[in-house]
């Protein structure tokens, strides 16, 4: 498997708690690596802290990615769609 795990941290003075997509392209960007090759797999951050841990995962191709990564982290990541459950017909009446 060609990835690589980062633990980075990511200050955000002034601002609110950067979402999954600005945590993806500040990776890439420090990286040097494509956004889609890139996939957050959890942030934690502290109450009264400016700062939060990503855990990230960086895949040498998107495809690879998208065979390896659980389908949940991929959906969060915007990589997959969500799967729409079926909904159920409406009772009849008697």
């Amino acid at each position: 498997m060609q990835r690589t795990e980062v633990i980075a941290v990511l200050k955000h003075l002034n601002s609110s708690t950067p979402s999954r997509n600005e945590a993806r392209e500040t990776i890439s960007k420090s990286l040097g690596e494509k956004k889609e090759n890139v996939i957050i797999d959890s942030m934690k951050s502290q109450f009264g802290r400016h700062e939060t841990v990503v855990f990230a995962k960086v895949y040498a191709a998107s495809e690879q990615a998208s065979r390896v990564e659980r389908r949940h982290i991929l959906v969060r990541n915007g990589l997959a769609e969500k799967k729409q459950a079926a909904q159920k017909a409406p009772k009849q009446q008697k």
